[in-house]
């Protein structure tokens, strides 16, 4: 069995059902907001720090929630959650919490409809209900992680070609100290 091939065709058809005008969306809250939040669990916390890693080569304020030097979140800012469940019970806390002080909630979900995505100012849903049944190839979720990295991807390459991005230029603003 070719692995690869069935990872990218499931890949391509949960992305072929995903709504991609989502993405404007999350990144006009990303404009507006003044600090950008961003987390997850898991896998899903990895794919998270893909998405604020390429935010701030694109020169927004950006913090991964949970770490030791994150500020406090405040109204005008937001957060942006990656749970494929909706109700990663550590992050329940951040989201009371980032709704409590004002700040806008961005969840990105396998489900339409989660403890997270009810409250949410908007919700991302990856596929639709049904996109994620068991596939031996892509064991635990693999294939929600793997569709959110390449949907925010195909995000922030919307936003490089918008604001005119330069690779220079983001290599300026990318870590010197690794």
């Amino acid at each position: 069995m070719d692995h690869q091939k069935v990872i990218l065709d499931k890949l391509t058809g949960i992305l072929a059902v995903t709504d991609n005008s989502k993405a404007a969306e999350l990144l006009k809250l990303v404009d507006q907001a003044g600090r950008t939040f961003i987390g997850g669990a898991g896998r899903s916390l990895l794919v998270s720090r893909f998405f604020a890693m390429r935010l701030v080569h694109a020169g927004y304020t950006v913090s991964m929630i949970g770490e030791v030097v994150t500020p406090a979140i405040k109204a005008g800012d937001l957060l942006v959650l990656v749970s494929g469940s909706g109700g990663t019970e550590t992050l329940l806390p951040f989201v009371k919490k980032a709704k409590s002080v004002g700040a806008k909630l961005v969840v990105i979900s396998m489900k339409k409809s989660s403890a997270m995505a009810d409250v949410a100012d908007l919700v991302i849903q990856i596929g639709q209900d049904d996109s994620f049944p068991l596939t031996k190839a892509m064991p635990m979720g693999s294939q929600f992680e793997l569709s959110t990295l390449i949907f925010l991807e195909a995000a922030i390459a919307d936003l490089i070609a918008a604001k005119g991005l330069t690779e220079e230029g983001m290599r300026a603003i990318h870590a010197n100290l690794e």
